[in-house]
């Protein structure tokens, strides 16, 4: 097996006229603002090989033919000590361990500068391992506003390390980092963290036999040794393979401090603070009487116990009525836009079945998808806006009340809202929780929140039972839905928590970054590269999955020219017939059918799907056309389709089954394995059916 050391001295050889330039951080320190500003939008959004971490990386706006600068923004930690995915990807680009990114050159280590004792913990980590570092001092406009004053020029001597003060947001500091960055000039701090007599020479020791049994350089063995001795359990630790005699000294290591009265879990943690805490030492000033600060303030009222959830129900009804009322403009637009395509190609080709194709299949699928874009940005503006001004903490501390009460984490409330706008981004968001079972919970009722693949069925399902109902009242009905989704992850979480995913209710602690006023170009660039990946989606899946629903739909040919008897005669309209039995229960025909088939592969398929069954391609408005479609739709017998019941019914289904083979596939990635997204795949789609069917046959008895 290579060792670290020689795996660190091989990646690390890059060219002279590139730099690899890392930027570290804790989490909400204003890592993402610093990474957006050093790089505007020549960004690129990918994963790390093999796991699902996200990695970006951009090039430095400035960056000259002499010297190039890419910047890699690495996952928020606190800590060097692996306890989360994230943080063992963090860890691993540091060490030059991860395939297919070399070992920066420098380190960027931005600091929330108005808690410079809890930041510095994983500056002078990361220092350990001798790596070039340049310290950014971030929201100093903060620091200035509480009355403090830092001497940077002293704090810069005892780091031994160039020091820049930025405020991120407002874009104050960045030249001046850039010109750090390009100087050139890099050098390994010698200063080593001074650790009290009796955990000095124990460390030392340690270190020895790290560089003999695994061959690591000085700092790495010295940064791995402080590490190492407090862990638990080594078979965690991701480093290196402890030989025999490595185990053996920690283990003298610590019934020797265990003698002394000495807690080795805690003791080179205390250590590292009493000399960050002697780094600091009239490094910083009070200048003036510290006065309330205006987070403070506003927490008084935010998270009180009462305005604290009239706040977070009312930004959410906010959100949705926006969904509803300030998306149809650029939605109207756009159906206007696919329709006088779809009117051009008529006139322009001669009839035929490549003609058919296209406007019946291409354009009604994916511009019936495309459509909902607008409301798919908002639900992403307002989830940039919780998230930059600080409030999405603030929304997790209050939700933490009521999921503690179903046994889950109050860190599960940020991977939870996430899944809101997308489960896969939630469920990879569950790597900041630290227990495997609270993590694993949190995957497996994650896809129970409204996915903004669900808006587009929602959308339409809830015109056709209010056609004139208000904007108000459709984001009413909206709100209930996903309350309806949140219960059931709720109630799920409870069982499971209860019977295959036993333990005990954990504690919750997170830090509440201070209120800021968002940054627009961040918001807007999230949103950028969200609707990227949409229209991405909707230009691959359902454009394809379109061109195989028409064929399916269109061959083998009828001998009649009635369309409704071509659908009955296709492919699809067959496999929607041996659906039926199954699914007439629920109240759907085999025309529903084909459309739950369809999405299977991506929720959103079933409007595109419903827009090519009921042969809506060159609409002027393709959701009223749907909509009157389905209020026309009817059984053999004449009787209406699309009643309010069976919307309801339907609706119950999207809320609670698992169409997203995507989702499936994350699920595998994050569990290493088919056993729990088989049985995700299988509860959720066994309770949307057992829900759904209660609604219908429910209603019927009520004669709803």
């Amino acid at each position: 097996m290579e060792h670290p050391s020689t795996l660190i001295s091989s990646r690390s050889k890059t060219s002279p006229k590139q730099l690899l330039v890392a930027l570290a951080g804790n989490p909400n320190c204003g890592k993402t603002s610093l990474f957006n500003a050093l790089t505007k939008l020549k960004q690129k959004v990918g994963n790390y090989p093999g796991v699902t971490v996200e990695k970006k990386i951009g090039r430095m706006m400035g960056s000259t033919p002499d010297r190039s600068v890419d910047i890699l923004d690495l996952p928020g930690t606190y800590s060097l000590a692996v306890r989360s995915p994230d943080e063992q990807v963090a860890r691993d680009v540091l060490l030059g361990q991860m395939p297919d990114t070399p070992r920066p050159d420098v380190v960027v280590c931005v600091v929330d500068a108005g808690n410079l004792e809890r930041n510095l913990y994983l500056v002078s980590q990361i220092k350990d391992l001798g790596l070039p570092i340049i310290v950014v001092l971030n929201m100093m406009d903060a620091v200035k506003r509480e009355g403090k004053v830092i001497d940077l020029v002293r704090l810069s001597q005892r780091l031994d390390a160039p020091i820049v003060p930025t405020v991120a947001m407002k874009e104050i500091g960045i030249e001046e980092l850039k010109k750090e960055i390009l100087q050139g000039t890099r050098r390994v701090s010698t200063q080593r963290l001074q650790l009290p007599e009796n955990l000095q020479h124990p460390i030392e020791r340690l270190v020895q036999v790290l560089k003999e049994e695994h061959g690591l350089n000085p700092s790495l063995a010295y940064s791995e040794a402080l590490i190492i001795l407090s862990k638990e359990d080594l078979k965690n630790e991701p480093l290196v393979i402890h030989s025999p005699a490595v185990k053996e000294v920690i283990m003298d290591i610590r019934q020797s401090l265990d003698q002394q009265e000495i807690n080795w879990r805690s003791a080179a943690i205390e250590a590292r603070y009493a000399g960050i805490q002697n780094i600091l030492k009239d490094v910083v000033q009070q200048n003036s009487p510290r006065r309330i600060s205006w987070s403070e303030r506003i927490d008084r009222i935010l998270m009180d116990k009462f305005f604290g959830w009239v706040f977070f129900w009312g930004i959410m009804g906010m959100m949705f009525f926006m969904i509803f009322s300030v998306a149809t403009i650029p939605m109207n637009w756009i159906d206007g836009s696919f329709a006088r395509l779809s009117d051009g190609l008529k006139t322009f080709l001669p009839p035929s079945e490549l003609r058919d194709l296209l406007t019946d299949g291409v354009i009604a699928g994916v511009g019936g998808v495309v459509i909902f874009l607008p409301q798919i940005l908002i639900l992403f503006f307002f989830i940039g806006l919780l998230q930059d001004t600080g409030y999405m903490a603030r929304a997790a501390f209050i939700m933490d009340r009521v999921m503690s009460k179903a046994g889950l984490h109050g860190k599960s409330f940020i991977p939870l809202l996430s899944s809101f706008a997308c489960a896969i981004p939630g469920i990879m968001a569950t790597r900041a929780i630290e227990n495997p079972k609270d993590r694993l919970v949190t995957i497996l009722v994650a896809p129970w929140m409204s996915c903004s693949a669900r808006l587009p069925v929602y959308t339409i399902l809830i015109a056709t039972i209010l056609p004139a109902a208000s904007a108000w009242q459709k984001a009413g009905i909206m709100l209930f839905l996903y309350l309806l989704g949140i219960l059931g992850a709720f109630a799920a979480a409870v069982i499971l928590k209860r019977t295959i995913l036993k333990g005990s209710t954990p504690f919750f602690i997170m830090e509440m970054p201070p209120y800021r006023w968002p940054s627009l170009r961040s918001v807007i660039l999230q949103m950028w590269e969200r609707s990227c990946l949409f229209l991405k989606k909707a230009g691959t899946i359902i454009f394809s999955l379109s061109i195989l629903l028409w064929v399916l739909m269109s061959y083998p040919k009828s001998p009649s020219a009635d369309i409704s008897a071509q659908l009955n005669h296709s492919f699809a309209g067959r496999a929607g017939h041996l659906l039926e039995p199954l699914i007439k229960p629920l109240g759907f025909d085999w025309r529903i059918g084909i459309g739950l088939i369809g999405s299977f592969a991506a929720r959103e398929v079933f409007v595109s799907t419903m827009n090519i069954v009921f042969n809506i391609g060159n609409a002027d408005n393709h959701t009223e056309p749907l909509r009157a479609a389905f209020a026309q739709a009817t059984w053999p017998d004449g009787s209406p389709l699309f009643t309010p019941l069976t919307c309801m019914s339907l609706l119950v289904f999207y809320i609670y089954a698992m169409q997203c083979l995507s989702t499936v596939a994350v699920v595998r990635r994050e569990t290493n394995g088919w056993k729990w997204p088989v049985f995700q795949l299988v509860y959720m789609t066994g309770f949307a059916y057992l829900a759904s069917l209660s609604v219908y046959q429910f209603g019927k008895l009520l004669n709803f």
